[in-house]
């Protein structure tokens, strides 16, 4: 009877995903039926281990880090855990061949959070960055062409950018509550107090470079991945886009969002263009 308990563990994992990003979840929506739920799978893992590092503050997050740590490795050597995130998880990161190493690199830059609050050099960025998001976007990609290797190699690098640019697009986005509430600063060599122009111009055009590398990949991913991706890049894109043109003292003290209109309008524009091949 563990069906039972694998599909409330999916649903768990579907409504982890709905009640912490609608943008995500949408995206999430237009990939085709026979992969929704292992996205699904992977978002309510990366977001319950980055919840403990960056919500939790009235407990011990290296007490609740440690335990979550401990039971994700059960659950990945016995294929099945009690709590349902993680028991969702180790069915999608088993049933697509999931390299370990994705894992592990993903729950050490999680680590990272807990302490480490200022990333001084590229090499410290480029290490936290690829762990928290390139490997993410590698799981993925995993799901994205049913384990194949072959595939998976060819558009590795692109999902790894693509990845790198929804992290960075975030962190931009959330320089306000990273800095005054979680005391965390991801750029290097820039002083979020004095976040000038020319600093905010740099951030953009290295997330620009990201972008091109990422869409040369999405044109080239199977068809019941394409469309979602892509409505995930054209989201995060816009956003890049209005962040550009805000300044950055507004950007300092404000979140910026994209609004559930531009949200739906970009959906229709995406959908036309895929169903027009001209992805």
């Amino acid at each position: 009877m563990k069906s039972i308990f694998d599909t409330v563990s999916f649903e768990c994992s579907k409504i982890v995903t709905q009640s912490y990003s609608t943008s995500f979840a949408l995206a999430t929506k237009m990939l085709a039926p026979s992969i929704r739920k292992d996205i699904y799978n992977i978002y309510g893992f990366v977001r319950f281990a980055d919840e403990i590092v960056d919500s939790f503050h009235d407990y011990n997050k290296e007490e609740l880090f440690k335990a979550f740590e401990k039971e994700l490795d059960n659950s990945l050597k016995n294929k099945i855990s009690l709590n349902p995130i993680l028991n969702s998880f180790q069915h999608t990161f088993h049933q697509y061949g999931i390299p370990r190493h994705l894992v592990d690199s993903f729950m050490k830059s999680m680590r990272m959070d807990i302490d480490k609050k200022v990333y001084a050099t590229h090499e410290e960025f480029k290490e936290y960055i690829y762990g928290s998001a390139d490997v993410v976007g590698l799981m993925c990609l995993r799901v994205f062409v049913n384990g194949d290797d072959q595939q998976y190699e060819a558009l590795k690098d692109s999902a790894m950018a693509l990845g790198s640019a929804f992290q960075k697009v975030n962190f931009l986005r959330d320089l306000k509550a990273d800095y005054e509430l979680l005391e965390r600063s991801y750029f290097p060599n820039t002083n979020l107090l004095q976040l000038d122009e020319d600093s905010k111009t740099r951030i953009v055009e290295e997330i620009k470079e990201d972008f091109r590398k990422g869409y040369e990949g999405i044109a080239k991913l199977p068809n019941d991945a394409k469309f979602g991706v892509y409505t995930a890049y054209k989201y995060y894109y816009q956003l890049l886009r209005k962040l550009q043109r805000t300044p950055s003292l507004e950007i300092k003290n404000a979140r910026i969002r994209v609004p559930n209109y531009q949200k739906f309008g970009l959906l229709a524009t995406s959908y036309v263009n895929y169903k027009l091949k001209l992805v």
